[in-house]
């Protein structure tokens, strides 16, 4: 998969000279957690996040009234809040890149930029949708995990006995096992049984791990 077809695309953003009240009352009125900030040229120089806007926020043990809070607040700039240093992707990158650096850099969103323009952004909720895509989680059938051999073939074997026996498969992924030599294989298929797949699984010398019609 490739960042433009999952990214969400013209996403909301702010201005550096907004106030962290303005940033505050947009992310709650487009029910978002993450702003990038775009220069009156469009550019892209930086972004402010929810866990940003806490941190400016007042502790409990303020002695300011709300109105005193709120009046600080609008003065406050989100330049002065925002992230500057913003790690970004591009259209054509694939998306377990994406992910990889989001988890590698701990962040929670990659702006996409072609060129300097900015035309996305990829969050947490764009990996989810992702990852029920993969697993075919919106389709019901059996879900089977096993360990492989990692030999040429040895899939292959499974999946031509699943369509001998007349399944279909939905889905399938493979992890690494912690054994280097081994592969860990999920597939979701419709029509087949817990037991044809078990038989299966037998037939090829495959280790199950679980079984389960979902």
């Amino acid at each position: 998969m490739i960042v433009k077809d999952c990214m969400t695309r013209n996403p909301v953003y702010i201005a550096p000279d907004a106030s962290v009240t303005d940033a505050r009352v947009l992310m709650s009125k487009e029910k978002i957690g993450k702003l990038p900030v775009l220069d009156r040229d469009n550019k892209l120089v930086g972004i402010i996040t929810k866990n940003d806007l806490i941190k400016v926020g007042p502790s409990s043990a303020t002695s300011l009234d709300m109105y005193e809070i709120g009046y600080l607040l609008s003065k406050l700039r989100v330049e002065k809040v925002m992230t500057k240093k913003v790690i970004v992707t591009n259209p054509d990158e694939v998306m377990e890149e994406a992910a990889r650096i989001m988890v590698d850099e701990n962040i929670g969103c990659l702006p996409v930029l072609d060129d300097e323009l900015l035309v996305g952004i990829v969050t947490e909720s764009d990996l989810f949708r992702v990852f029920i895509n993969i697993f075919g989680a919106r389709h019901s059938g059996l879900r089977a995990t096993f360990f492989l051999d990692e030999k040429p073939g040895q899939l292959a074997k499974v999946t031509q006995r699943i369509a001998e026996l007349g399944g279909n498969i939905v889905s399938t992924v493979t992890a690494d096992a912690d054994i280097p030599s081994r592969r860990r294989i999920t597939v979701k298929v419709t029509i087949l049984t817990i037991e044809q797949m078990r038989e299966i699984l037998k037939e090829v010398d495959a280790e199950e791990e679980d079984l389960r019609i979902i």
